[in-house]
């Protein structure tokens, strides 16, 4: 038994427990029985795989998130903005977020009005399997999408699992590693995903995770110990996007900024997620692909 491979796998199930909880408060025996471990010592152990406590992380995220949705979302005021994140009063969330971004709510939404074109990082599928990331500044300005509203089903799937900057590095990382682990184990030609889970605009470079994954059945044996979990089901807003890679950046900006205001629907808890079935297109000579930009939403 590969015993760092059953520590790593028990801590993202602890941060995805967290991440899909933000709007209540999680106590630590909870925490401790999701990893099945002591709550005596739970604590510890996750400071010091993390480098920040429990109340840290818990309390970065949901201001992080927060910050995304106030960004994204013109119609959504602080107080319910904070609220969604779990915090129990407009005050409470304002504090929080002057220590994590130097300033109010109100004055970073206005100021990041300017920032949004670096506010999601797309991943491009190539030939062989593997992704490049692109440039965080699209080239031309934002055209509005064809949108279409869709129930997923739940999705099993293997992946693993960078924490770093999004960009180029991401396509090195599914070149060099996702994609000679994807033909060792025969994954090639199944549905693959490229899922952001932290918003690089308020995520520290350093701390943001990206998880290249593949459609696998759960009972499914493969070599290199990737990690397993369920992609959630419910409504996604997706976009086929078809062009090049540095254009991934202006159709998640289309998205956001121009066509969510006036849907009648919200950004929740889940990530953002480029899906790429085993029929989209890449033309290697012009670097022109495919992919469905699903974008996670419910009621306003």
């Amino acid at each position: 038994m590969d015993h760092r491979h059953e520590y790593e796998r028990r801590m993202h199930r602890v941060l995805e427990h967290i991440d899909r909880n933000l709007d209540r408060q999680i106590a630590l025996a909870e925490l401790a029985d999701v990893a099945h471990f002591s709550p005596f010592h739970f604590h510890r152990l996750f400071t010091a795989w993390m480098g920040e406590t429990v109340a840290d992380y818990t309390r970065r995220r949901r201001v992080e998130t927060a910050a995304s949705r106030l960004a994204s979302q013109p119609g959504v005021t602080v107080l319910q903005a904070a609220l969604a994140a779990g915090f129990g009063s407009a005050e409470a969330f304002t504090r929080a977020f002057k220590l994590r971004f130097g300033q109010a709510p109100s004055t970073w939404r206005q100021d990041s009005k300017t920032g949004q074109m670096d506010r999601k990082t797309g991943q491009a599928a190539t030939r062989d399997g593997g992704h490049h990331g692109h440039s965080n500044h699209p080239t031309t300005e934002p055209a509005m999408l064809e949108v279409t509203i869709v129930e997923r089903q739940p999705t099993h799937v293997a992946y693993l699992r960078k924490t770093g900057p999004y960009g180029p590095e991401l396509g090195r990382f599914w070149s060099e590693t996702v994609y000679p682990w994807m033909a060792e184990n025969r994954l090639l030609g199944l549905p693959r995903y490229g899922i952001c889970l932290d918003d690089p605009e308020t995520t520290a470079p350093q701390q943001c995770r990206y998880d290249a994954a593949v459609e696998v059945a759960p009972d499914r044996v493969l070599s290199g110990n990737p990690l397993r979990t369920v992609l959630p089901g419910g409504r996604y807003a997706v976009h086929r996007f078809r062009g090049p890679v540095q254009d991934v950046a202006g159709a998640w900006l289309a998205l956001t900024r121009d066509w969510l205001p006036s849907s009648g629907l919200q950004l929740d808890a889940r990530p953002f997620v480029e899906h790429y079935p085993p029929d989209a297109m890449f033309d290697p000579a012009t670097g022109v692909f495919e992919a469905e930009l699903c974008m996670p939403v419910t009621s306003l």
